[in-house]
């Protein structure tokens, strides 16, 4: 069960530190203590076995009291992005069902209204007291508001009586590691979000198959920029790290100052992050002095340019270990061992405990070295999609996830995502990977970002079209990018047309967006000929 990670640290760590929050410490006997609190807090507003809580927040050691704390009541944690808009929010939890969230008070506003049509929801926890709110906004005006010291305190007292509701083995009866733990909204490529169920047995496989394939210690420093909401961050950042008794600096906003300045002040050896914030940060770092203790650097979240794992590595002079996995699978099916061949431009063999296979569009496994779609079989494995039968049968076709990735895999067993299976373009008859044509662009000394869409095309049916944004200073023509595609590749790969611009559209993980973008460009046309 998840909580085991607490009662390990607190066994085996009690006097280290497990996190570190706006300079402040946490120890693992610390935050077995608050997790105990705020489990028995919880539980004492009636919060039961299934029941499920939503965590509105940003990084934060309130996050992971709520996150362990509902696991320890068998209750599910519905974690969602700060960022998301009250009509999103609402989306999120209907159909969760929530019960309770807790947020922060800046985020109060958008709760009222996003809860506003739900009647089940009845508690909000606010990580301020009542006297701090605005007075915009008192606390007498949200239905069942608690303050978060307030929660903990009460929780405490039955502690101390030994009445804690969070204790009552016939509430607690019958847990089972295949029980929800966890359900993530995932962004997906078309249509509403979709609530993928993680199970106790799904995330703590998850956790050892990790620590199976890259070696953590109760020495390392991971530093956490990457939200917590994310099944990325969640497991890597959270749960592995929190059960190797390592530490975790939260930070709640990336900025590359910040970022280089927590580096140095807390002696960070593991560096997780995507391809847009190791971007950020070969743009602002200078040389190996600006990460002298970092041992590794983590990549996930989306495809690394090769170019961009290359200049890591000279420049810095630390390796670069890249994994990949869908929130779907907990979320790690890849990645790169320390020891042993690191191959540029794959995500690794499959995690100890994982199968990873390619199928053809029949679900018949293809050759060696053969493109077809990336399918996963593992503990791992999601339980399916909330309230949605039809969409958890499709994904789940013969008892493997389909993970909707195009990719291959070698004779040593090494994965190579060639692009997603939505964003391949067809133009001509024929198939072009943006992935492809993005590596070859990053090649460029002018281009910092790429992305690589199919426009609507009367001769072709799709139009190959490069969005680039370049390198602060640094001037290129259309042409000269073009130029440099014709020489790396087939003309029917060749962008039909170069689009400068100043960012990309993101997600909340840093990752481009290419549905946005793609809808962006589609109005620009339309405006265009209107």
């Amino acid at each position: 069960m998840l909580t085991e990670i607490i009662t390990n640290g607190l066994q085996n760590y009690p006097d280290s530190v497990a996190l570190i929050h706006q300079d402040s410490p946490v120890t693992y006997a610390e935050l077995a203590v608050a997790v105990d609190e705020l489990k028995s807090g919880i539980a004492s507003l009636g919060i039961a076995r299934g029941d499920r809580i939503s965590l509105l927040l940003p990084n934060c050691p309130t996050f992971v009291y709520g996150y362990y704390a509902a696991a320890a009541l068998d209750a599910v944690v519905v974690p969602v992005n700060p960022l998301l808009k009250a009509g999103e929010l609402e989306y999120i939890w209907r159909d969760a069902e929530i019960k309770l969230v807790i947020t922060i008070p800046q985020l109060l506003p958008v709760v009222q209204v996003g809860r506003q049509n739900l009647p089940d929801l009845k508690h909000v926890i606010c990580t301020v007291g009542r006297k701090e709110l605005p007075d915009s906004l008192p606390a007498d005006s949200i239905e069942g508001f608690s303050a978060l010291e307030d929660v903990l305190a009460a929780g405490a007292k039955l502690m101390r009586l030994g009445v804690s509701p969070a204790f009552d083995e016939e509430r607690n009866a019958g847990r089972h590691e295949n029980d929800c733990a966890v359900i993530i909204y995932t962004s997906g490529t078309t249509g509403r979000p979709k609530g993928a169920m993680l199970s106790h047995k799904n995330l703590t496989r998850n956790v050892e198959q990790v620590r199976a394939r890259i070696p953590f210690t109760a020495e390392d420093r991971f530093l956490t920029m990457l939200p917590l909401f994310h099944a990325f961050a969640a497991t890597v950042c959270m749960n592995v790290c929190l059960s190797a008794g390592s530490t975790t600096l939260l930070l709640e906003s990336f900025t590359p100052a910040r970022v280089l300045e927590a580096i140095k002040r807390h002696g960070i050896t593991i560096f997780p992050a995507v391809p847009a914030l190791f971007n950020a940060l070969l743009m602002s770092a200078n040389g190996p002095e600006d990460v002298a203790s970092v041992r590794l650097f983590v990549s996930g979240g989306a495809p690394l340019p090769a170019a961009t794992l290359e200049t890591l590595e000279s420049r810095f002079g630390v390796p670069v270990l890249e994994g990949d996995g869908p929130t779907e699978c907990s979320p790690v099916t890849t990645a790169n061992p320390v020891e042993g061949p690191r191959k540029v431009g794959s995500v690794g063999p499959a995690v100890p405990g994982v199968e990873v296979a390619i199928f053809d569009d029949n679900d018949n496994p293809v050759p060696t070295d053969v493109v077809g779609e990336i399918v996963v079989r593992g503990d791992n494995v999601m339980l399916g999609y909330l309230n949605q039968p039809e969409a958890t049968a499709e994904a789940m076709k013969g008892g493997w996830y389909h993970t909707g990735d195009l990719g291959r895999i070698d004779s040593d067993g090494y994965v190579f995502i060639v692009d997603r299976k939505k964003d391949m373009v067809i133009t001509s008859g024929l198939n072009v990977y943006p992935r492809e044509v993005e590596e070859v662009l990053y090649t460029h000394p002018a281009v910092q970002e790429a992305a690589v869409i199919g426009m609507p095309d009367a001769m072709r049916g799709e139009a190959v079209v490069a969005v680039v944004v370049r390198r602060s200073g640094v001037e290129v023509a259309e042409r000269d990018l073009l130029r440099h595609c014709k020489a790396a590749m087939a003309n029917y790969k060749v962008p039909q047309q170069v689009i400068f611009r100043d960012t990309l559209p993101r997600g909340s993980t840093g990752k481009v967006v290419k549905r946005l973008l793609k809808k962006e460009l589609e109005m620009e046309v339309s405006e265009e000929k209107s």
